[in-house]
């Protein structure tokens, strides 16, 4: 973390410069705005802590600057002058916090990490809430996915073969409708079909269709995937899945190009590329003869191979940003941001149904938020019960209800607790809100609710 002090009280800068290196924290000074647009211009920063009165140019006319031509760094003010218009006029120009002279150096540190920790969640949102469409872009960029990213680059143009493997919920007909999408069959359909999901008794008409009287109930001809796959690409979803006496068929099909209806005569010619996936241990199949060694090396030319989500948590703040964006959207909730905290839970969860429970988790979050943040509270990890729900299956507390005379709510155990920091603490909030793991927004807005001013 770089840190731009600008102040122009030489002795005032640097006792703040002093502590925050204390901290671990890079720090540059400038002593008046003007010399820090020129630090702004030549190097990043990812917080800016500014006096409000300076010769020059004061404080306020540096972070309208940040806001309508520099970087757009966060910035903290600070001032002798306690008043509050000056906060105010601050705020509405983006300043992220307000602290006021005399201060305590270690809430300084906490509130820049608090703020730099915020923004770098905002735009890991930002950059997720960009992302269009879940069919045709990969979200993330941690190493996995970029190494898968480059992979799909270089067989793009190219017809090859593709086999996907990786656990339930990674994302894989994802990975194969990007393929597509970057394939010379991109103008051509993509056919997907889920063949495991398909009762064995209707898989090979489903596949290669038939002709009409081919079989009781067969009343009019049947196109097959492979046919309605042509000139694009057909997806073959759980390829680990089909039976036995279809893998012949299917075999023959890949390497002849051709199929026949159940009922027909005639060889029918398609061109479609194939892309496989599975999540089952193939390799193993083929030695326990389940699955057959030579369809295997026809389907296993290109191998991509997607990472569970607890193998790329980086991606998480990512993916958090788009599914926020698309899922408010279908339940019709305004919910726009997180805070770092409950991104932290999340983060935190092992996710073995990977990418597809952390959709279930943040739907939930979403459906629980009381306005357009998602709180930490909001946030039920399996195993758990939400903050609005019942009492923790964690039991946060235990002994019965003063009011009531039976187990305690979750409420007010919450309430016990709060009260219990802010003792603790002497009535500073930022530290009791750091020993409740809960922002002070948060805590503030609690301490409001049950009455504790």
């Amino acid at each position: 973390m770089k840190i731009l002090v600008v102040d122009d009280e030489k002795n005032i800068r640097e006792s703040i410069e002093r502590y925050l290196k204390l901290e671990g924290i890079e720090t540059v000074g400038a002593e008046n705005g003007i010399a820090a647009q020129r630090h702004l211009s030549e190097e990043p920063f990812q917080a800016v802590v500014m006096d409000l009165r300076m010769p020059g140019m004061t404080g306020l006319e540096l972070l309208r600057w940040l806001q309508e031509e520099g970087p757009r760094t966060p910035a903290i003010m600070i001032s002798a002058y306690g008043e509050v218009k000056d906060a105010v006029s601050a705020m509405k120009l983006g300043a992220e916090d307000y602290i006021v002279k005399p201060f305590d150096p270690s809430e300084l540190v906490v509130r820049l990490k608090r703020i730099v920790e915020e923004r770098k969640t905002r735009d890991l949102l930002e950059l997720g809430r960009r992302t269009s469409d879940p069919f045709t872009d990969l979200i993330g960029e941690s190493e996995p996915m970029q190494k898968i990213k480059k992979l799909i680059e270089r067989i793009a143009g190219t017809q090859s073969t593709v086999l996907i493997t990786g656990e339930s919920g990674t994302g894989k007909e994802v990975i194969a409708r990007t393929v597509h999408l970057r394939s010379t069959v991109a103008d051509g359909p993509f056919t997907a079909i889920n063949l495991g999901g398909v009762p064995e008794n209707l898989l090979e008409s489903e596949l290669f269709g038939y002709e009409k009287g081919a079989f009781t109930g067969a009343v009019q001809r049947k196109i097959g995937m492979f046919e309605l796959s042509h000139g694009g690409t057909l997806f073959l979803d759980e390829i680990g899945d089909i039976p036995l006496h279809l893998q012949v068929k299917l075999l023959r099909a890949l390497q002849e190009r051709k199929i026949q209806r159940l009922g027909g005569t005639q060889l029918i010619p398609f061109n479609a590329r194939i892309i496989a996936a599975t999540n089952r241990d193939l390799e193993a199949k083929v030695a326990a003869g389940e699955f057959r060694e030579d369809l295997f090396y026809r389907l296993n030319v290109v191998r991509i191979n997607v990472p569970s989500l607890s193998e790329r948590t980086g991606d998480i703040p990512l993916l958090a940003g788009f599914l926020i964006e698309k899922l408010s959207r279908r339940l019709g909730r305004s919910v726009e941001s997180i805070e770092p905290e409950a991104l932290e839970r999340f983060m935190s969860w092992s996710y073995p149904g990977n990418v597809r429970e952390l959709e279930n988790l943040i739907e939930r979050a979403i459906i629980f938020a009381e306005g357009p943040t998602i709180a930490a509270g909001d946030v039920e990890l399996p195993g758990e019960v939400a903050l609005q729900g019942a009492p923790s299956s964690r039991a946060m507390g235990t002994g019965l209800s003063p009011l009531t005379g039976g187990p305690r709510s979750l409420k007010e155990v919450e309430q016990e607790m709060i009260a219990e920091a802010l003792l603790r603490w002497e009535g500073n909030r930022t530290r009791a809100a750091e020993e409740l793991g809960i922002t002070r927004r948060t805590l503030f807005n609690k301490i409001k609710e049950y009455g504790l001013e």
